[in-house]
């Protein structure tokens, strides 16, 4: 079975556009609640969402769905997309959804499901959903005397808060540390700032005025310019900038300086093996990780395991191989021990007990390796282009082929985004100057078939 409307991080599209509509939405909720109906009880899948103004349309539809079909909905409000993991599984939720398109702007949204175990679910099964949209689902309505009821549950940060509270070592506290926290005007914006105080740092924070419409703009991890400012001018110790959904970060240090999620892959990977804490004999990355953590980690008996990108990859790479610790350079962090997804505010409070335990700072603690100059741009394509064929087009092939052969020892990456119309393009190699022509040389090979096609600087990978 092949997925259509699934891409690499769940459905996602311009909201009030397909696939992204009450209609798509409510058939959604459906076949998804047809899918996890398995047995005589009362069924229930927990809703998270972000703070976009589309949250309240997608939101009351997927509901109307599942209730059509006899699952009890319960409805947890803006939360972070981790939180949902947590929660289907404390709550012994039969299926969780979060409504969030993660680092997009407000227009988009999306739709994640999390299984009855907290983790994404796999391929398979969402091709198995699809396969439930398109039949005739009349006979899965649940009798009027079954349909779902559906309740909103008020503490569900508090739930979240404490179990992320709990994952810093116990006697340790962030006393004497002041944090800036920018929430991306995100779903993060109540309890990350809050988590933060209750472990006793003084808290700076921004983005935390969501309108519906602020949503990623100018802040959070895609757009960390203000906090780099902001840092060294309030003496704060750390930054921690989280995306619109809170499953990555990335940290500013006290000089203002921008910690991505390789450097802080190397710095939990050094800790956690000291400790003995780290399992799989290394760490678990996508294709767009910086060889120069790959080199470090090599340089200290570990390896690096690269997965095709997409945070979900990575986790059943890690579930595969038994590797506990995994991410992307954009940060998404995953740490097993703690979590069955991505969490910024886990990963946040990781760093900073290993920069308490260092006595160091942040700069210090965080500054791990010297990347290789990587350069990323993408090329947005004209309507109707498709992604797949135009990478594999041969004079694209080509292309790809000589820029390889010309980084001697250095990388090259070219594939289409599971997101929006992009392709996108890396490479890195030992000269930047040779590296930035390459690039630019393969986005001009790409931009030769699509003519209303654009290179543009990459905001996220």
């Amino acid at each position: 079975m092949k997925r259509q409307i699934f891409g690499t991080d769940g459905v996602r599209g311009r909201a009030n556009c397909e696939p992204m509509t009450v209609e798509t939405a409510l058939l959604l909720g459906m076949a998804a609640g047809a899918r996890f109906v398995r047995g005589d009880y009362r069924h229930r899948v927990v809703i998270g969402k972000d703070t976009r103004l589309s949250g309240y349309m997608i939101e009351q539809a997927l509901t109307a769905g599942f209730l059509s079909i006899g699952m009890d909905v319960l409805l947890l409000g803006p939360v972070p997309a981790p939180a949902v993991g947590y929660l289907v599984r404390s709550m012994r939720a039969d299926l969780g959804v979060m409504i969030s398109a993660s680092h997009n702007p407000f227009h988009d949204n999306g739709v994640k499901f999390f299984g009855p175990d907290g983790f994404k679910l796999s391929d398979d099964i969402e091709a198995e959903i699809e396969e439930l949209m398109a039949s005739d689902l009349t006979g899965r309505r649940a009798d009027s005397r079954a349909l779902g009821r559906a309740r909103r549950i008020d503490d569900a940060g508090g739930r979240y808060i404490e179990a992320v509270k709990a994952s810093l070592p116990r006697g340790l506290t962030l006393d004497g540390l002041t944090v800036a926290i920018d929430c991306a005007n995100g779903a993060a914006y109540r309890v990350a700032p809050e988590i933060l105080r209750e472990l006793g740092a003084k808290v700076i924070s921004l983005g935390v005025e969501p309108d519906g419409f602020n949503i990623n703009h100018e802040c959070g991890s895609t757009y960390p310019e203000g906090l780099k400012d902001l840092v060294p001018e309030r003496a704060a110790d750390v930054g921690i900038a989280l995306d619109g959904d809170a499953d990555r970060l990335v940290l500013v240090s006290e000089r203002g300086e921008l910690i991505d999620g390789d450097q802080i892959m190397a710095a939990i990977a050094d800790a956690w093996r000291d400790s003995g804490r780290l399992r799989g004999g290394g760490v678990v990355a996508t294709q767009m990780s910086n060889l120069g953590l790959e080199r470090y980690l090599q340089a200290r008996g570990l390896r690096l395991e690269r997965t095709a990108v997409g945070d979900r990859y990575v986790l059943e790479r890690m579930r595969a191989d038994g590797f506990n610790l995994g991410g992307e350079q954009s940060g998404h962090l995953i740490m097993t021990d703690f979590a069955t997804t991505g969490d910024g505010l886990l990963a946040a409070l990781q760093v900073l007990a290993i920069v308490r335990q260092a006595g160091g700072p942040v700069s210090q603690v965080c500054n791990r390796f010297r990347p290789v100059p990587q350069l990323l741009r993408n090329v947005r394509l004209g309507a109707g282009t498709n992604a797949a064929l135009l990478i594999d087009a041969p004079h694209v092939r080509d292309a790809v082929a000589l820029a390889q052969s010309r980084l001697a020892g250095g990388r090259v990456l070219v594939r289409k985004s599971g997101t929006e119309p992009l392709v996108r393009v890396m490479a890195e190699g030992d000269d930047a100057g040779l590296v930035e022509n390459v690039v630019a040389e393969l986005c001009a090979a790409i931009g030769r078939s699509t003519p209303s096609a654009a290179a543009e600087p990459a905001r996220s990978p």
